[in-house]
Order: C-alpha cells, then structure tokens, then sequence
C-alpha cells in the first residue's frame, strides 16, 4: 500500500491545493468510520501480533501501541472513528475552540516536498465546543472506544488575552465528558498572542483554573479527573521551558506534548515567504532537543509525547530515547500514506523487542 501511495495516490493528491487534498483525506477517513465492519477487518489487519505488541501505559490509560494521530487533521471530530483502522494506537481531536470560527485567510497551507515539510497558518478553523461534543456524544464513551481519544482545546480568536481562561473553561465543561485525555495548546503560532499563555503568570492563571475545574467535575460525577496534559512550542528557550515545568508540577498535569509547529525558518526554508508554523523534517531535531531536555529536567517523570519530524521508524526512534512517552504523527502521514502509523508503531515494537 505504501508504494501505490507513493507512485499514484500521493502524485494525484499533490496536484491539488494543500487544503483541498487535507479535506479530501478528512472526509475518505470519515466515510471508512461509517462502515464499522470494514474498520474492524482493517483493525485486525494492522494490529501488532502479541509477540509484538507493547501497550503503553500512560496517564491512566492503556495504549495498544506507541503512535498516535497528532491534532490538526481532524479538527471537527468527523474522522477519528476510522484511527485504528489505520493502525494508531491513539487519536487527537482539534484544535476546538469555544466559538466555532473559520480560521485564517485562504490558501493557508503549503507543502514543500524536497524538505518533507508544510507550513500552515490554519487558525484554529473549527465548528466550536459544543457542535463538536454533539458530534461526540453519538459515540461510544471514554473506556469504551477501540483506541483512547483526545481532545486538544485552543482559544477562540475573538477572545482577548485576558478572557482566555474563561474561553478554555467553556470548552472544557462541553468536552471533558467524551475525552480519554484533554490536551491546552497554549502553542500554535497562528492566533494571535495565544503562545502569551506560555508565560508563567498566565500559564498558572489558565492551569489553575481548568485543574480545579477538572476536580469538581471528577467530584460530580463520581470519577476520577480527565487526564490533562500542556502543548508547547519548540520556540521556548530552555530556561522558558523550566518555568513551564515548574506551573506544570505545580498543578499535576498528567503530561506535556512536545513540540507543536516551529515559526524558525532553518536551512532551506531562510528564503521562504510564508507566514506560519513549520512542520515535519525540518523540526525533527529540535523537537527531540526539547524531548529530551524536559525528561531530564523531570527526572524521566513527565509522560512525554512527542511530535515533529516523525518520517519513518529511525525519527520515531529518535523521540523515544530522548525520553518519549508516546509519539503523534501528522506531516509524515500527508507523505507516507494512510497505514504510516502502522508502519512506524510495528518498526517501533520490533526494535524495543529486539
């Protein structure tokens, strides 16, 4: 399958505009999760044998395998029901706002396929919480679901800085109800001044406030609070990352995802005219810098999961011994096809037996 991708599907994917080619991908995935027979044969073709297999324990919850699908395609929670299908061992919905919103200008993404790469300036277009937890709601629970789901949770664009924590708590009373683990991307590059909820003040505001709404919640319904977990930018300096380390500690965040998109311009990419954040090869060493800088900083305490640059089993690799928990794939899909994550998770298994 990996070679008709590469030599048919991928070329006639590439002649259409980047966007147009991510919803195509979005609503071929929806339609495969409508045939619940067809996603369970390609289940049970792309789970790892047992000799195999190495679940992951994370947060609470068990991962059948170690690769995720990274948030950003599918921001509307249309898709994710075929994950398994396609061998991810986990799947995160969003970015979603509390307002549904439209995102930046079009075109606002763009492939570079020499350096494996696209740059996107999306923002955050999504129908908004609660169309999303109505979409979700049609669906099996947390703990009843083939593979855990996250649900990653940004700022509304029309929210000023200062009414942020009140716009991520929106979000979370609609969503934290249908989410295996909840993700804050405080980090994306594309809404204006929300990589401010990065600095220490407002990060302790905003984690503070959903930490606490996460207690109550678990207290009314009789449970135990949803999994929370901080999405940062592989923009911070190292000494910027230890005060996030140290809100994160603070209020018992469940885990940290490193990295979201870079704004850095490396190598080819000097000369390039697009606003908006980097993603694939070219940020596969940084992110696994700022990797391996927090499991050392956290004495390998912090579950890690790591994103960027992921193109095939070595990059993977890579994330896991500078001290990954888990690892998400996005760019590397658009390049290696749908079954990339099979690929990569039965790559990774095999080297971890070995």
């Amino acid at each position: 399958m990996g070679l008709l991708y590469e030599r048919v599907i991928r070329p006639a994917l590439f002649r259409l505009d980047s966007e147009h080619a991510h919803e195509l991908g979005v609503s071929a995935m929806a339609l495969l999760g409508a045939l619940p027979p067809l996603c369970r044969l390609l289940e049970t073709r792309h789970r790892l044998p047992a000799v195999t297999a190495r679940p992951v324990q994370a947060f609470g919850l068990t991962f059948p395998n170690a690769v995720g699908l990274a948030a950003g395609f599918d921001k509307n929670a249309r898709a994710w029901p075929a994950a398994a299908a396609l061998g991810f061992g986990h799947v995160e919905i969003g970015t979603v706002t509390a307002l549904g919103q439209s995102g930046n200008d079009r075109p606002r993404m763009f492939r570079y396929p020499p350096q494996e790469a696209v740059i996107n300036r999306m923002g955050f277009n999504n129908e908004g919480s609660e169309a999303v937890a109505a979409r979700l709601a049609r669906h099996p629970g947390p703990g009843r679901r083939r593979i855990p789901l996250g649900v990653n949770l940004g700022k509304s664009k029309v929210t000023e800085i200062e009414e942020a924590t009140a716009d991520y708590l929106a979000s979370f009373a609609r969503l934290a109800d249908y989410a295996d683990y909840l993700v804050l991307n405080v980090s994306s590059p594309n809404t204006p001044g929300l990589r401010q909820l990065q600095d220490e003040s407002r990060l302790r505001e905003l984690l503070g406030a959903v930490s606490a709404a996460n207690r109550d919640r678990a207290a009314r319904v009789g449970g135990r609070p949803v999994p929370l977990l901080l999405k940062i930018a592989p923009d911070l300096t190292f000494p910027q990352i230890d005060a996030v380390l140290a809100v994160i500690a603070e209020f018992g965040l469940d885990g940290i995802i490193a990295t979201n998109t870079t704004l850095a311009r490396p190598g080819p990419f000097a000369d390039v005219n697009q606003t908006g954040g980097l993603s694939g090869a070219p940020l596969r060493r940084r992110s696994t810098e700022i990797i391996n800088y927090i499991s050392r900083a956290t004495s390998g305490r912090l579950p890690i999961i790591g994103v960027g640059g992921i193109t095939d089993a070595a990059s993977a690799g890579e994330k896991f011994d500078a001290g990954a928990t888990l690892v998400q794939v996005y760019t590397g899909m658009i390049y290696r096809g749908p079954f990339f994550a099979h690929e990569v998770a039965r790559a990774v298994a095999d080297r971890q037996r070995a």
